[in-house]
């Protein structure tokens, strides 16, 4: 399915208009049933409406009327994260938000709201609990894996095109090329300098300085020039990017093969190289949503509804959405009580004031954290194979592809393993959490591994987040409880 115009174009044109609020019905009462009546917005609980942020971070102005009108206690405001488009996104909000009506006090009145902004949905890779209607507490049922080949299905190249507008004819070449995976090295320099076009970053040949800007920093250092993962040798990169796969599909305890040798399966890592320009955007996307629109908007929210208590949740690149957010909090400002990110994709040291590798340098959100009037809840799992191999993968690839496929600390995602390098920073299993609660301030690292378990190659779990146990810490962090 591709992304729909204003929501996955990224063109900076303004978004399409956000959701009316749905109709009230605050929280205290049972959870949502399959049978349930949805509202016209997609999403069951009200009352509810969208957030619409185009690629610059540019909101769209019925959607914060509608958020604004909210009558509640407690706002809810969650951002999807990358591989989503507009309707995979509202099921998203759909299936998540459904057991908060059940969960919190008699108290508070609940108003939730999805951020929604420029994120491709790449149709051939399925995502658990979107593709089917297997129940949502039916975690050990089958999971579809992609179709074999590398070949770009239609809906997948339209989505691009949306992605990526005025760059059909290098679509169109790529998918050619994808479809009949030549063996000649020549094509896939080509099928490199495609990608580099549609990406807009520069040409081959900037690895070595590219190499030595990445290896002193972090992943979520500013922006030094053209990332490595486009500068390097387009051949060693797709054989790293297959190995990557390989080792996605074997799973964290077994070692996988290597490509090399393989002339087929550098189109796997081809393909896997196209992807990861999408998320490079993204990443860059996401932070100048969170930064220049979710959170001026908040601030203006929270002048026009003092009293209003606001709750972030992010899931993958929507975690740096609802993160990045904090750097428009006023100092001061205590109108958000808590952030919880779901399998945030987003350096694990992006709130230490000190790099471990490089101590006078810290994290791209350092100190942040206390701009929440509550705690930073960070859920992760081992089962996440898109943080736990193609996050540090592409965040330190750099040219020297001996042990890249080991984990770095440097390069490692908040959502494979909770903060790091944050004095005091509390770890939990899932089970604590809920048994517990969570302390009222801080960075706090969740262990959801028990239930963020589900999905195929080449993600893994990583969009396994529907589940109750994330609704009752979400609830847990922002003291709505019974």
């Amino acid at each position: 399915m591709a992304a729909e115009p204003g929501a996955g174009t990224g063109t900076g044109q303004r978004a399409v208009a956000g959701a009316a609020a749905a109709p009230q019905s605050h929280g205290g009462g049972a959870g949502a049933s399959p049978g349930r009546e949805v509202a016209a917005a997609g999403v069951a609980v009200s009352p509810y409406a969208e957030l619409v942020f185009d690629a610059q971070g540019d909101a769209d102005p019925a959607g914060l009327r509608a958020v604004a009108g909210i009558d509640a206690t407690d706002l809810l405001v969650f951002a999807h994260g990358w591989n989503s488009d507009r309707p995979t996104s509202t099921r998203l909000f759909d299936r998540f938000y459904a057991p908060f009506p059940g969960l919190v006090g008699p108290q508070v009145r609940l108003g939730y709201a999805g951020v929604i902004w420029p994120s491709i949905r790449f149709p051939d890779e399925p995502i658990p609990d979107f593709e089917s209607l297997i129940a949502p507490e039916a975690t050990d049922a089958p999971v579809p894996v992609p179709a074999a080949g590398t070949a770009l299905d239609a809906a997948t190249r339209r989505a691009l095109a949306e992605f990526w507008p005025g760059h059909g004819p290098q679509l169109d070449r790529m998918a050619e090329l994808l479809s009949a995976r030549p063996q000649p090295a020549e094509a896939l320099a080509e099928f490199g300098r495609l990608v580099r076009q549609v990406a807009g970053v520069g040409g081959a040949g900037a690895g070595g300085a590219v190499r030595a800007a990445v290896e002193a920093g972090s992943s979520d250092a500013p922006e030094r020039g053209v990332p490595a993962i486009f500068a390097e040798d387009v051949q060693e990169v797709c054989r790293t990017l297959a190995d990557g796969l390989a080792a996605a599909a074997a799973g964290p305890a077994v070692p996988a093969l290597s490509a090399a040798g393989d002339p087929g399966a550098l189109w796997d890592g081809a393909k896997e190289l196209l992807r990861q320009a999408a998320y490079y955007e993204m990443k860059k996307r996401a932070g100048t949503v969170g930064e220049r629109g979710l959170g001026p908007a908040l601030a203006e929210l929270a002048a026009r509804r003092p009293g209003l208590r606001v709750h972030l949740i992010g899931h993958s690149f929507g975690g740096r959405v609802v993160a990045f957010s904090l750097r428009a909090v006023p100092s001061g400002a205590r109108h958000v009580k808590s952030l919880t990110l779901l399998q945030g994709a987003f350096s694990h040291y992006a709130f230490a004031d000190r790099l471990p590798h490089d101590t006078g340098r810290g994290g791209a959100l350092r100190g942040l954290q206390h701009r929440v009037d509550g705690p930073v809840v960070a859920c992760h799992s081992k089962h996440d194979a898109a943080l736990r191999v193609f996050y540090p993968l592409a965040s330190r690839m750099a040219g020297d592809s001996a042990g890249l496929l080991g984990f770095d600390a440097r390069w490692g995602a908040i959502g494979h393993d909770g903060v790091q390098a944050v004095p005091g920073a509390v770890r939990l299993t899932l089970a604590a959490a809920l048994r517990s609660g969570v302390p009222v301030s801080g960075c706090v690292s969740v262990d959801a591994a028990s239930v963020v378990r589900r999905g195929g190659p080449p993600a893994g779990a990583h969009s396994d987040i529907c589940h109750a146990e994330l609704a009752r810490v979400v609830v847990a962090a922002g003291r709505m409880g019974r």
